[in-house]
């Protein structure tokens, strides 16, 4: 694998140039801001910390990557977020779900399956392009929700919200490159905007949630 090869998938960039891209690039500072406000409203919450640094990193590796727009800088881009998406799964598991931490570890195990099964599936419609990878966790989080419609109602409402923001973040990706000749810089930037602001509801869900009494160790 060349980790130095040059990637060029985004309406924006117009060259291989570190600041080809830079509103795609600068953008990446809302996951930072996000990342430093739920820091502070989380307090004494471990959980919602961690998850608030991992929102840090994915800001720092989207940033590297749509400067630098090689190989390595996009495998840092998608680590970051996948070990984010785990975090939560895990999190989600162990305090929505209530399961035992053996239990919410083999959730998170699951996801990969079920990643996998999902995006084979819907691969299959091109209109989605590259943004095909995120569907499933969009439809994820409505699960949760509907798993939590009765017995935890403003939790279910709080992931519901996060789910439809991803949603129309998803769109947001799916068509920079279609309308790039319409819209010169793309919409790829209202991805960063819209996905930092739903990574910062998704903790908000969390903390409102342990602080509506539901602190007790498991």
């Amino acid at each position: 694998m060349d980790l130095t090869k040059p990637i060029d998938i985004y309406c924006e960039r117009l060259d291989s140039s570190i600041w080809a891209e830079p509103i795609n690039a600068v953008t990446n500072f809302a996951f930072v801001l996000a990342a430093i406000i739920m820091w502070f409203r989380c307090k004494n919450l471990v959980e919602g910390k961690v998850l608030a640094v991992l929102l840090f990193s994915i800001g720092y590796g989207s940033f590297l990557f749509h400067t630098f727009a090689q190989t390595w800088a996009a495998i840092l881009d998608v680590t970051s977020i996948l070990i984010f998406i785990l975090a939560y799964i895990f999190v989600a598991n162990h305090r929505f779900l209530v399961w035992s931490k053996l239990a919410s570890i083999i959730g998170v195990i699951l996801f990969f399956p079920y990643q996998f099964l999902l995006v084979s599936m819907l691969s299959n419609f091109q209109l989605f392009g590259s943004s095909v990878q995120y569907i499933p966790i969009a439809i994820l989080i409505f699960i949760y929700a509907a798993l939590l419609r009765k017995s935890e109602q403003n939790l279910s409402d709080g992931l519901f919200i996060g789910a439809t923001i991803l949603c129309v973040s998803i769109f947001f990706r799916t068509i920079d490159e279609p309308i790039c000749q319409v819209v010169s810089t793309g919409t790829h930037f209202v991805w960063h905007i819209l996905n930092a602001v739903m990574l910062a509801w998704m903790i908000e869900v969390l903390r409102r949630h342990m602080l509506a009494g539901h602190l007790i160790g498991r």
